[in-house]
């Protein structure tokens, strides 16, 4: 059997899968021996779950997701009642089955979806430049140097997750991709960015801090010379680098953290970002446990410093962030781990697709500029619905 009529027959199954970007293609998980959902209480016994290591498979491994409140809590920090869908706070999956696909992915649905309505974006401009002058002046007032206001677009919607996830892929394929598809919810995403990468004692994280719409004016080299002259782009950059090499080296050895690479450019559909990719090796006895409490949530998609500045989200914000900026990705039986920040996503529960957006708002930054630049972040996901 092909393995593009695999791709269709376990999706025609009503099986529960996950897709993920792999170095050469995708990889597809399925045939879930356990579905482990995660709480406060019980997010410490998986963590520190001992894994059997004897005869090691590639489905050694369990799958899934941390969302936002629950690393919240890992790492003490309380979010107060918010408004919210009851959606879980982290699921993690067993596979008995893995599937390499390649790039192409290649889906043909029987039925087009048809949607009538437009998003709705739960912030408008005058609201979001409140919220910006507030948090600006936290920021000269010190509480924090950068932070990033969540937007939310939500539109009532059946969707067959598979096809926008294989239209998605074609059009705004990006190297944290993923996508999974469960009996009561699904989640599409083209994350771009890996927060912690461990094989081994060696551990990587590449943040992504710099935003900047692409057109026909808007080449590659011409975003490069842009971040590279823009002050308040390299400053946010600057700080959220300074940060993560500081949460990496909690968990590494003294003088193994380094720099890699620095301020270079990734394209994509929509946009420019400005990336580094900073690298070390851990101390001894540092458990999977202690590397996801430093890491996560990523601080790229909260701003700095990390705890402060969660406490002035947490109270500002009004709604639950479910999976956003939450961590996606997987925990191998020998140790190994690979975790994205889960940004550019839709999360489609109880028929309603969600999609939420954050840009950073530094001492230099506008608030319609900053507005606008989280809509630039959504655009490529909001087009698969026309």
């Amino acid at each position: 059997m092909s393995r593009t009529n695999q791709l269709q027959d376990i999706n025609k199954s009503k099986k529960s899968y996950i897709i993920y970007k792999s170095t050469k293609g995708f990889d597809l998980y399925t045939d879930f021996s356990k579905k482990i959902v995660l709480n406060k209480k019980n997010i410490f016994r998986f963590l520190n779950k001992k894994m059997p290591t004897k005869g090691f498979k590639e489905t050694d491994l369990f799958i899934g997701f941390f969302g936002y409140e629950l690393l919240n809590s890992l790492i003490g920090v309380k979010v107060p009642q918010q408004r919210n869908i009851n959606f879980p706070k982290g699921i993690f999956y067993k596979p008995e089955k893995k599937i390499s696909l390649n790039n192409k992915l290649i889906y043909n649905p029987k039925i087009k979806m048809n949607f009538k309505k437009k998003f709705k974006i739960n912030i408008d401009g005058q609201h979001y430049r409140k919220i910006f002058d507030k948090f600006k002046k936290k920021i000269k007032s010190g509480e924090t140097y950068q932070i990033k206001i969540c937007t939310k677009y939500k539109m009532k919607s059946k969707i067959d997750p598979l096809d926008l996830f294989c239209r998605l892929s074609h059009t705004n394929l990006a190297p944290e991709a993923f996508m999974i598809k469960d009996e009561n919810y699904s989640i599409i995403s083209c994350s771009p960015e890996n927060l912690i990468t461990k094989i081994g004692s060696v551990v990587t994280t590449k943040p992504i801090a710099g935003t900047v719409k692409k057109n026909k004016k808007m080449t590659k080299n011409k975003a490069l010379k842009y971040f590279r002259n823009n002050l308040k782009e390299t400053k946010e950059h600057n700080m959220i680098v300074d940060m993560e090499r500081s949460d990496i080296s909690r968990i590494c050895r003294v003088g193994s953290v380094r720099l890699i690479k620095e301020k270079v450019v990734e394209e994509y559909k929509d946009l420019f970002h400005y990336v580094s990719l900073i690298k070390g090796e851990l101390k001894k006895r540092i458990k999977n446990i202690d590397i996801i409490r430093a890491m996560m949530p990523g601080g790229s998609v909260i701003g700095c410093p990390k705890i402060s500045t969660l406490n002035l989200l947490n109270n500002q914000e009004r709604e639950n962030r479910n999976i956003y900026t939450g961590s996606f990705g997987y925990i191998k039986f020998n140790g190994d781990l690979k975790f994205n920040i889960i940004i550019r996503s839709i999360l489609n529960f109880k028929n309603i697709s969600e999609i939420s957006v954050a840009s950073g708002v530094v001492v230099d930054s506008n608030s319609r500029h900053e507005f606008n630049e989280n809509y630039i972040k959504a655009k490529a996901l909001i087009d698969l619905f026309k």
